[in-house]
């Protein structure tokens, strides 16, 4: 299906190149360095990609700031690591081409677990979430399941599973007989929800806790949710910098950092009883 993308975008951060950087004081630090390059790009730090654009779990606050769990759990593994934590916010498409390329060590936006994607990257779960489709506060189309996105349009951000989950609820609508939908695609989900808000599209793709802080807000409703839950990981180049990340974690399960932020969020945690690199990683 082709996808539309609008031409008239808001753009909170620039992507590619001009990604922006942004780095936490030193001050962080709790222990001496465990890893150092070239199992990382930058001595001393953890470079990490985000898209800050999903609140509760990674947003700018109104003083430019990073926040959100994911930030969180990210700077208490960089604290058990003796890492300052480092983050270039970019948009989601860039993500995957430039840890291959080395301009950042590890992938810190929820990026979902696929076995495709776990053959070209070590892939940590730490997270569940599942899909939900925003709609318009008070939800005036009434839509209350995926068959009745059938001849909608839906905002979506480019490249990540939330795309290719809207895409497969269409191939299901359109196998039942009913209208296909139109899959506009976005930059970021700031883009994707400006969309809806501006009544360019029907209904916008997203995570369940995003959603649901977006209905809380009084932004959005949550129109459908719960669909196709998905694990969430961290994603790290080499093999070395994977372990360390595992081994922070399962240090931060122990000591109950993990279950009181996420409980915090009212994000679901994984069934597993340890942390572990789920797939082979690049062959």
């Amino acid at each position: 299906m082709r996808r539309s993308i609008v031409g008239t975008r808001r753009h909170l951060f620039q992507a590619g190149a001009a990604a922006s950087l942004v780095a936490f004081a030193p001050c962080v630090l709790r222990a001496e360095p465990k890893i150092a390059p070239p199992n990382i790009i930058k001595a001393g730090a953890l470079v990490m990609s985000i898209n800050p654009t999903l609140p509760p779990l990674q947003y700018v606050d109104d003083k430019g700031e990073l926040k959100g769990m994911r930030v969180e759990l990210a700077n208490e593994c960089c604290k058990k690591l003796g890492l300052a934590p480092e983050y270039i916010r970019t948009e989601f498409a860039t993500m995957i081409p430039g840890l291959a390329a080395k301009r950042w060590d590890m992938i810190n936006t929820g990026i979902f677990w696929t076995e495709e994607r776990s053959k070209l990257m070590y892939m940590i779960p730490y997270e569940q979430a599942a899909i939900s489709f925003l709609a318009v506060t008070g939800n005036p189309l009434g839509l209350k399941t995926i068959d009745d996105l059938a001849g909608r349009k839906v905002s979506v951000e480019l490249g990540g599973i939330e795309e290719r989950r809207t895409r497969e609820v269409n191939d299901i609508v359109t196998k039942k007989g009913l209208k296909p939908l139109t899959v506009m695609t976005f930059n970021n989900f700031a883009e994707a929800f400006q969309a809806l808000r501006a009544g360019q599209s029907d209904a916008a793709t997203c995570i369940d806790a995003t959603a649901m802080f977006m209905q809380q807000r009084g932004d959005f409703t949550r129109a459908i949710s719960g669909v196709f839950p998905q694990t969430a990981c961290f994603a790290v180049a080499n093999k070395p910098l994977a372990d360390a990340v595992v081994g922070a974690l399962n240090e931060l399960k122990k000591d109950g950092t993990y279950a009181k932020l996420l409980d915090q969020y009212g994000v679901l945690k994984i069934d597993e009883p340890q942390f572990a690199i789920k797939g082979p990683g690049p062959g």
